[in-house]
């Protein structure tokens, strides 16, 4: 087969996969506004927004459901579009920058070090939880995190990408154990609040709640969007990148900071919520390979899916009560990365 034949193919793959996969997330939005505790039908949703832009159909609903449309089902809905592909980009580009398969946004202690200053905002701030103030807080520690690793690693020798993530493993170990002391001494309130950050959920979705993540991810992806071809050469090595003419050290750490700035906004808002990094990126990669210009482009939209997905379940499969998003994922995510260990033994025993 020709070297045309070979490009040819990866242009009709790369539009068709995006293609399926935003039908895909159009029909999860439209079921997740639908589906809940109270029902809406489409001819109400389609009544309310053409009323928003001042055209009547005659389809008659009552102010509640306006009221659940717009201030409550569509910003937790916009929430977990963007935090989803937030954390899908992350996996795929984590897993490219320390050639590791198991590499997801919360071992390098982002999420973390977010929901550690969370958490300590809570218990030491006398119970006033300030709803700009705790995502802020939140997203500090993500960054104060980030810094320490890239600190910490500076003046490593060898592969300095390497002991990024184990210095991630171990401050996020440290601050997994921070959470378990500031539990150990809060009271029954803010035990409560503390549950959220530790399960992760978006039940607390609200416009003005959600903008400052918005534009923090939006800004993160965009720039994590343009490391795309450079990425593709880092999967070669160090060396050989360096060789194309990647700055490997500048590459690093703009992937670093954006990861810790789309992950630390998106911790801050839904708490912790793992293995979507981790199972995005692989899914992908079966049907696109390991090509950064479409991996996350569809890392970013499957991330989003899956996270309204889990959050339906979480929505439904208890109603009047509801799961945290967390636990629907780990659910799925830990079998998932049980597999994906057995796979790489498996590989390993292989080549031996």
């Amino acid at each position: 087969m020709s070297n045309t034949d070979l490009m040819t193919r990866t242009q009709l793959k790369r539009p068709s996969l995006v293609t399926l996969l935003c039908v895909l997330l159009a029909a999860t939005v439209a079921t997740n506004v639908m589906i809940g505790g109270y029902g809406l039908s489409l001819e109400k949703i389609a009544a309310i927004f053409f009323s928003k832009i001042g055209l009547e159909t005659g389809w008659e609903y009552a102010p509640h459901e306006e009221g659940i449309l717009m201030s409550i089902r569509l910003p937790r809905v916009v929430l977990a579009i963007f935090v989803g592909a937030a954390l899908g980009i992350s996996g795929a580009v984590l897993q490219a920058l320390f050639r590791n398969p198991l590499a997801e946004p919360g071992l390098i202690g982002v999420s973390g070090g977010a929901a550690l200053f969370a958490v300590s905002y809570i218990v030491l701030g006398s119970g006033i939880v300030a709803s700009f103030m705790l995502p802020a807080v939140a997203f500090m520690g993500g960054i104060c995190a980030t810094v320490l690793i890239y600190v910490l690693s500076r003046n490593a020798e060898g592969d300095k990408v390497a002991t990024m993530l184990l210095i991630g493993i171990a401050i996020n170990a440290i601050c997994l154990a921070g959470i378990g002391i500031f539990q150990f001494i809060s009271d029954d309130t803010q035990l409560r609040l503390l549950t959220f950050w530790m399960m992760g959920g978006l039940g607390s979705a609200t416009w003005a709640g959600i903008l400052p993540t918005l534009i923090l991810v939006t800004i993160g992806l965009a720039v994590l969007w343009r490391c795309a071809v450079p990425l593709n050469a880092y999967l070669l090595g160090i060396s050989e990148a360096s060789h194309l003419g990647i700055d490997t050290k500048r590459l690093t750490k703009i992937i670093i900071l954006s990861v810790a700035l789309i992950v630390g906004a998106s911790v801050a808002v839904s708490g912790i919520i793992q293995f979507v990094g981790l199972i995005v990126p692989h899914i992908i990669r079966k049907f696109s390979g390991p090509d950064h210009r479409i991996l996350i482009p569809a890392s970013a939209l499957l991330g989003a899916t899956l996270t309204l997905i889990a959050d339906l379940v979480a929505r439904t499969v208890v109603i009047p009560a509801e799961l945290p998003i967390g636990l629907v994922f780990s659910a799925v995510g830990g079998p998932f990365f049980l597999w994906l260990l057995l796979q790489k033994n498996r590989g390993v025993k292989n080549a031996l």
